[in-house]
C-alpha cells in the first residue's frame, strides 16, 4: 500500500479534540500527545523551529500520524494518560510515580462507606471516574456530605455487632454530620436510600437530587444562614457544569474489544478500540476495497478475524453495532444504551473521521476518482439509470406576484457551473402563479437546448413538492423528453423527494452526500434567482420614481438619484448643485422640465 505524504495526513485531520500518535519510518511509537484541537495542534509541530533539540530530532523522524478522536478534552486527557503508561513511547515522560487519576469509591459492606481512592480493590465495591482532579472529588464528596450525613467510621457494622452493643457513637454524631448506624440509630433500609441517591449523583443522574440540593439551600436561607446557602449554591453550580465521568474509561467493562464499521459504495472502513482493565490501550481503522456488493455483516466479520490475528486478541467479548457469527467460544454483545454503547459509538466517530480523512486525501489527489465516487454514490441513492454528471435545478422568485422571474443552475461533475446558469423573465403568465410559470421556464429550456443540439442533463430538480414537479412535468411531457431525463422535487421543510408518479416520497439521510449536493443545487438556484428578482425590483421601483425627461437618460438619473437620495429631493435642489454633479447643460434641462410640471 502506498504511504501518504506526511503533509496530506496533516491536512486531513479533523479540528476535534483527540489523541495524537507519531511513529517513525520503522512504524515503532516515537509520542503521545492531546490536543483541543488536533489539527492545529499537530501543525504546529510542523511549521516552525522549536525552541529545545530534543523535539526538533522528533519532528525529523515521525513518518506516520495515527489519531483517535474523542468527545472532549477531559477524555483526551484520561486517554492520552493511559496510551503513555501502555506504549511507553521514546520521547515521551512518562508521569512521575505512575500518576493514577482518582475515583469515588462506595464501599462493599453494611452502612457502605464513600470516599476518593487511587487504588482500585477488586471486592465488589463500586468505582465513579476516573475524575481529572481532586478539587472536583473533593466538591462532589463536600456536597455529598452537606446532603447525606454519612459514616466516615471504618467499624464493621454488622447486624450482630451493632446489636451486642459494641460501638458507641463519636463526635460525628454529635456534631450532626451521621445519625448513629453503629448504635441502631439508623436502620439500613434508611441509610440505603441516601446511598442510591449517591449512586446516581456520581453517574450523573441530578434530576431527583437536584430536588434535595435546592431543599436545602431554600431551608438554609429560611434559616437567615446566607453563607451557607450561598456555598451549597456554588457547589450545585459546580456540579452542574461538571461532566460526572468519562467516556473513555469505566473499571466495569474489561478486557473486551469493540468493532464498527462504516461503509460506501467502493469501500468500508473498520475501526477497532482494545479496552483493557477499563481503559482504551489500542485504536486502529482498516480500509477494506469492495470487490463485489460485500454486506456490512460479511466485511466487519473479515475484518475482526483480521485484526484478532494481526494483534493477537485473546479476548472472550466483543461490542459490534449488529449481531455477527464468529463462533461460540466468542461473546457477542450489541448494547443499546449505557457505557458500553458510549465506547461503541465513540469506536463508530473515529470511523467516520477516518473515511472522511480518506475521501479528502482522495480529493486531493485524484479527483477525478473522487468525483466518480460521488455520482456513483448518486445513481444509488436516487435510483437514476445514470450517473448524473450534468444536474440542472430550477427556482422561481416573485414576490406578491410582482416581477416573476425563474433561475436554472448548473452542476457538472458535482460542481457548479456557473457559465452555464441562466436567468428567465417569466413571459406568458399573470400574477403569481408558480406553477404555470415552472411550466413555461422548463419548457423554454428544454426547447432551445434541443433546437440548439446541446447536450441534455441526466437530471433535473425542480425546488417544490408535488404541485411544482407536475408543473414541470408538463413541459417534458409536450418536448416527449419522458424517460430520456429523470425529474424529481425537493419539498423544503422535511428534504422530501419527489418522483413522478410515486405519492410516497424519498428520504435521504440528513448526512450523505447526495442530499448535501441536493440541497448546494437547491440554494445556489435560490441564491441566483432572488439576487436576479432583487435587481429587477430595484430597477423597476427606480424607473416608476424617474419621470422621462426630455434630453435625459436613464444613466444620468440613477447617477442623480444617487447622489440626492430621492426623485423629491432633486426636485427642491437648486440648477447649481444639479450642475456639480451632471453638467450644467444637463443641468438646465431638468430644473427647467420640473419648474413647468410644477406650473402646471
Amino acid at each position: 500500500m502506498q504511504k501518504t505524504p506526511l503533509e496530506l495526513q496533516i491536512q486531513t485531520l479533523p479540528d476535534n479534540p483527540g489523541v495524537y500518535q507519531y511513529y517513525d519510518k520503522d512504524g515503532k511509537i516515537l509520542y503521545v500527545g492531546k490536543a483541543k484541537n488536533l489539527k492545529k495542534r499537530v501543525s504546529s509541530y510542523f511549521n516552525k523551529i522549536h525552541d529545545t533539540a530534543k523535539t526538533n530530532v522528533l519532528v525529523k523522524k515521525i513518518a506516520t500520524i495515527k489519531h483517535i478522536v474523542v468527545p472532549t478534552e477531559t477524555d483526551a486527557l484520561l486517554l492520552e494518560n493511559n496510551l503513555i503508561k501502555t506504549l511507553q513511547p521514546r520521547y515521551n515522560v512518562l508521569l512521575r510515580d505512575d500518576k493514577s487519576y482518582p475515583w469515588i469509591c462506595i464501599k462493599k459492606e453494611p452502612f457502605s462507606r464513600i470516599f476518593s481512592t487511587r487504588r482500585m480493590v477488586k471486592d465488589g465495591s463500586e468505582y465513579f471516574g476516573p475524575y481529572t482532579s481532586f478539587k472536583t472529588v473533593h466538591t462532589i464528596l463536600d456536597l455529598i456530605k452537606e446532603l447525606y450525613p454519612l459514616r466516615t467510621c471504618n467499624y464493621d457494622l454488622s447486624q450482630s455487632n451493632i446489636n451486642s452493643g459494641k460501638f458507641k457513637v463519636c463526635l460525628e454524631f454529635h456534631i450532626g454530620n451521621c445519625k448513629g448506624p453503629c448504635e441502631g440509630l439508623e436502620t439500613l433500609e434508611d441509610y440505603q436510600k441516601q446511598v442510591d441517591a449517591i449512586r446516581e449523583i456520581l453517574k450523573g443522574n441530578f434530576k431527583e437530587s437536584m430536588k434535595d440540593f435546592k431543599r436545602l439551600m431554600t431551608q438554609l436561607a429560611q434559616d437567615l444562614r446566607f453563607e451557607e446557602a450561598q456555598k451549597i449554591k456554588e457547589k450545585i453550580e459546580v456540579l452542574e457544569n461538571y461532566q460526572s465521568r468519562s467516556t473513555i474509561i469505566n473499571p466495569k467493562i474489561t478486557n473486551i474489544d469493540v468493532f464498527s464499521i462504516i461503509s460506501d459504495e467502493s469501500a468500508a472502513y473498520v475501526n477497532f478500540l482494545q479496552i483493557s482493565h477499563g481503559s482504551i490501550i489500542r485504536s486502529h481503522t482498516l480500509e477494506i476495497k469492495k470487490k463485489l456488493d460485500e454486506t456490512d455483516a460479511e466485511l466487519l466479520e473479515l475484518a475482526i478475524i483480521e485484526l484478532r490475528e494481526r494483534f493477537q486478541l485473546l479476548s472472550k467479548e466483543i461490542i459490534v453495532p449488529f449481531e455477527v457469527d464468529l463462533g461460540e467460544n466468542i461473546k457477542v454483545t450489541v448494547p443499546q444504551l449505557g457505557d458500553k454503547k458510549q465506547i461503541l459509538d465513540l469506536s463508530i466517530r473515529n470511523a467516520k473521521f477516518y473515511r472522511i480523512e480518506q475521501l479528502k486525501q482522495l480529493q486531493i489527489v485524484d479527483p477525478d476518482r473522487h468525483t466518480k465516487r460521488i455520482m456513483a454514490q448518486m445513481q444509488k441513492d436516487l435510483r437514476l439509470p445514470v450517473e448524473p454528471r450534468h444536474i440542472e435545478c430550477f427556482d422561481n422568485s416573485n414576490i406578491q406576484g410582482t416581477n416573476p422571474v425563474a433561475a436554472c443552475v448548473v452542476f457538472k461533475d458535482g460542481k457548479p457551473s456557473k457559465k452555464d446558469y441562466r436567468h428567465f423573465n417569466v413571459k406568458t403568465v399573470e400574477g403569481p402563479d408558480d406553477f404555470a410559470s415552472m411550466t413555461e421556464i422548463v419548457y423554454r429550456r428544454y426547447k432551445r437546448l434541443l433546437e440548439e443540439n446541446e447536450p441534455l442533463p441526466q437530471l433535473i430538480i425542480i425546488d417544490g413538492g408535488k404541485g411544482q414537479l407536475s408543473a414541470a412535468l408538463k413541459s417534458i411531457d409536450e418536448l416527449g423528453l419522458r424517460g430520456k431525463i429523470t425529474i424529481i422535487g425537493i419539498a423544503k421543510r422535511l428534504e422530501e423527494l419527489f418522483y413522478p408518479g410515486d405519492s410516497v416520497p424519498l428520504y435521504l439521510d440528513k448526512r450523505s452526500e447526495t442530499l448535501k449536493i441536493i440541497q448546494q443545487l437547491r440554494n445556489e438556484a435560490h441564491r441566483f434567482g432572488i439576487t436576479f428578482h432583487r435587481d429587477k425590483r430595484s430597477k423597476a421601483a427606480l424607473n416608476s420614481s424617474i419621470e422621462s425627461i426630455p434630453g435625459i437618460g436613464e444613466k444620468t438619473m440613477l447617477t442623480l438619484i444617487q447622489h440626492f437620495k430621492s426623485v423629491k429631493r432633486l426636485k427642491l435642489v437648486s440648477e447649481k448643485e444639479i450642475s456639480a454633479v451632471v453638467g450644467p447643460s444637463k443641468a438646465k434641462k431638468i430644473t427647467t422640465f420640473y419648474k413647468n410640471t410644477t406650473q402646471e
